[in-house]
């Protein structure tokens, strides 16, 4: 089986801005990791052992300087001495157990030291997704041409609207190539014309590179959740946006919120980190609900909220961005991050159901036991980790269902 992942910055940009921030806070954190498939999906045999293979031949993929050069000139709140620790970077598979239960069921751990793991998750989702289609023969039926033309009116439709879009779709794609051919179609029609909308980039920085343009991204809900896991739930939210401010100084200014819910988050948001923060990135409930708390809360404030960006990200496809964007313009600056409606799009064909998710630490390697933690989602049902964990930080918090 040829190798699938073989650039470095084949992965999404708020991986390396996450595992920047983790060096810069948390650098003897130790973590664990756990593969979720929420489909439950029976994998063909022998699947384990491909994905276990491919984990080994990151072993090879190292960064290049001209990776480097692209991040240097695009992500300047990227500090030197993390190029430095990226250059002897490499990757070992001892991180990641890989397994199949006897039914076909596909399990995959990984536990190391954080700034080392947190590299891994983007790249092992890509993997898992290519294989599949490769494994059940439906990669051979991708229709290429099809995706950029569907990709293409897609953009259309979003930039007449006047919707600020990005691409979020690495984790689940059908293949790097459907990605690429995803972002090709939306360059092309966003450089056709004028439009009232605007295509801002993509979340996988090699495909930025490849195609001059800006990779975006902040963080993921891991880095609450990691922080919850060491010091309670109750103020990881203030913990990580401190982290975060301390970090990058103010670049970097999306913040996702919704690790624990609204409720909590609003609790540890003040008005010197609404100030601080350029906005919030919803990515889970109602989204009319949420924006309408978002705005509800800078109000309090005496912030304008029309000056603040809310980034949807919650399950997005065509229609449903135009609608927010309709629903929210002259309310804040909206924007989209798209993934899997982009890059795996294809007739009879079901984009996979899956995550990676942190459920434990510890905050130095000294310590003889890890922390559950989990992430308590405003979607009912697609709450992650350990059920007494789940119901434990949720009394915590006193958390409303």
């Amino acid at each position: 089986m040829r190798q699938i992942i073989n650039h470095f910055t084949d992965d999404d940009l708020y991986k390396l801005t996450m595992c920047c921030a983790v060096i810069d806070n948390f650098p003897r954190a130790h973590v664990c990791y756990q593969f979720v498939d929420r489909d439950y999906t029976i994998y063909p045999d022998g699947f384990a052992r491909e994905v276990e293979h491919q984990i080994k031949l990151l072993e090879s993929v190292i960064i290049t300087q001209e990776e480097i050069n692209f991040l240097r000139r695009k992500c300047n709140y990227l500090p030197e001495w993390f190029f430095t620790y990226l250059r002897g970077f490499r990757f070992s598979s001892d991180w990641v157990k890989v397994w199949q239960s006897s039914e076909g069921h596909l399990h995959i751990e990984f536990e190391g030291l954080w700034a080392d793991t947190i590299l891994l998750e983007v790249k092992v989702l890509a993997i898992i997704s290519e294989l599949f289609y490769v494994f059940n023969e439906q990669a051979e039926e991708f229709d290429y041409q099809l995706l950029y033309d569907k990709t293409y009116h897609k953009a259309e439709r979003l930039l007449e609207a006047g919707c600020v879009f990005s691409d979020f779709g690495t984790r689940r794609r059908a293949s790097l190539k459907a990605e690429e051919i995803a972002v090709r179609a939306m360059k092309d029609c966003y450089e056709s014309k004028t439009w009232k909308g605007k295509f801002v980039g993509t979340s996988n920085i090699h495909l930025a590179m490849k195609y001059d343009l800006m990779p975006v991204g902040t963080m993921a809900h891991e880095f609450i959740c990691a922080i919850g896991g060491m010091f309670g739930p109750q103020m990881a939210n203030y913990m990580a946006m401190e982290a975060w401010r301390k970090t990058y100084r103010g670049a970097l200014g999306t913040y996702l919120y919704d690790s624990f819910g609204w409720d909590i988050f609003s609790y540890n948001f003040s008005e010197d980190f609404a100030n601080q923060f350029k906005g919030l990135r919803i990515d889970s409930g109602d989204n009319h609900e949420q924006l309408d708390k978002i705005i509800a809360k800078y109000k309090s404030f005496g912030i304008d909220a029309r000056d603040k960006q809310v980034l949807f990200s919650n399950a997005l496809d065509t229609d449903r961005a135009i609608e927010l964007q309709h629903y929210a313009e002259g309310k804040v600056k909206p924007s989209f991050g798209i993934g899997t409606h982009f890059t795996n799009d294809f007739p009879h064909v079901k984009p996979m159901n899956i995550v990676i998710k942190l459920v434990a630490v510890k905050i130095t390697e000294l310590w003889p036991y890890y922390n559950d933690t989990c992430k308590i989602s405003e979607d009912e049902g697609k709450h992650t980790g350990k059920p007494e964990v789940v119901k434990r930080f949720m009394e915590a918090i006193h958390y409303k269902q």
